[in-house]
């Protein structure tokens, strides 16, 4: 099976090997060295201050939502949410559930943020600002400097979700003034899902000390206070963690952060020329479009039921989406372990079922 989902992904060989090994004893002084090489080289490829922290928790991109909403923000804020796909409504859900104070900016899917978008809300008294930098399910990429320069303007704390852009699109922490970066191991960084990423810039870090988490297993002063040593409060996937260095170090040798956004731009770039060339009967659905995936959306048969031809009949798994988008848009990813020959296999697939009179 070909993988273009946008995670998991496919991993290179030295993180699959990685995979296969027994999971070590990890309260040890090497387990603390390549837990604090993984923090070094996020802040490098995110380019955070040198005053920055990174933690590592063991749940899902979606728990590293929720563990910077509980520990970051209180009934005290004003936040302001931007609600374009299916993470951006699970971004309003928790503000829901944990009681923040929000009003959430929704867009149209596909649609990209604009400033009239944002125009009514200065000068409002909103604390913090939260977006995801690629809406995922939608695959519109927002514009980040546009919120930035709000955020800088307004005094908002700002929360970002680089999920399944981080290593795809260009993203510097610093520069834009992101109080927390979240991101998870099964995208861009090729490795099995299990470890949510977060960069915790100084800002981020004075809000975690000083407010209370209703939540032992995600407190991130203990998370803090732990990789100080290199380690986590409790015990992590250990094998992610360790696959997670080897892919780090990988994307390093390779070039850097620049050589890997190279690289999945180039595969985004081949496809979607490709695509044109071909004319197949679909429709790419973002005003702003990401290097990590392409959103498509079929004009003659239901995107799941392409997905389920590709997976059942063509041995490749493409990325289908759920609720009201299920049978309107599928999406294309070009993160992970893949090359221009694996997309010239998918594009043949969909010519044959055009030639055979599906598509």
């Amino acid at each position: 099976m070909i993988n273009f989902t946008v995670g998991p992904v496919q991993s290179s060989d030295a993180v699959r090997a990685v995979g296969g090994e027994q999971v070590p004893y990890f309260r040890t002084a090497e387990f603390s060295e390549t837990m604090l090489e993984n923090e070094r080289l996020i802040k490098k490829f995110a380019h955070a201050t040198d005053d920055s922290r990174v933690v590592f928790m063991t749940c899902s991109g979606s728990g590293g939502m929720e563990t910077a909403i509980m520990n970051c923000l209180t009934c005290e804020d004003k936040a302001l949410v931007i609600n374009g796909g299916s993470f951006g409504e699970r971004f309003v859900e928790l503000l829901r559930l944990h009681g923040i104070p929000f009003t959430e900016i929704k867009l149209e899917h596909g649609k990209a943020l604009k400033p009239e978008h944002l125009a009514g809300f200065e000068g409002q008294g909103y604390t913090a600002f939260l977006l995801q930098k690629h809406e995922t399910s939608t695959g519109v990429h927002y514009d980040i400097d546009l919120v930035a320069d709000f955020c800088k303007r307004n005094g908002c704390f700002l929360i970002v979700d680089t999920i399944s852009t981080f290593l795809c699109d260009p993203f510097d922490m610093a520069e834009t003034g992101t109080g927390v970066m979240i991101t998870g191991s099964q995208k861009a960084l090729a490795c099995a899902p299990g470890i949510s990423v977060m960069a915790l810039a100084p800002s981020a870090i004075e809000r975690i000390e000083r407010n209370r988490c209703c939540c032992q297993y995600l407190d991130l002063k203990l998370a803090l206070k732990n990789m100080d040593r290199g380690q986590t409060p409790w015990t992590p996937a250990v094998g992610i963690l360790l696959q997670i260095n080897v892919r780090l170090k990988e994307i390093e040798a390779m070039g850097g952060a620049d050589a890997e956004i190279a690289r999945c731009a180039g595969l985004a770039s081949y496809f979607r020329k490709k695509l044109a060339e071909m004319e197949l009967p679909f429709e790419v659905v973002s005003e702003s479009l990401s290097n990590a995936v392409t959103p498509l959306h079929p004009t003659t048969q239901s995107a799941y039921e392409i997905f389920l031809k590709i997976k059942d009949e063509y041995g490749m798994w493409i990325c289908p989406n759920g609720g009201d988008m299920r049978d309107s848009v599928f999406r294309v990813g070009h993160i992970g372990y893949l090359h221009k020959e694996d997309y010239d296999r998918l594009l043949a697939a969909f010519d044959d079922l055009r030639k055979k009179g599906f598509i």
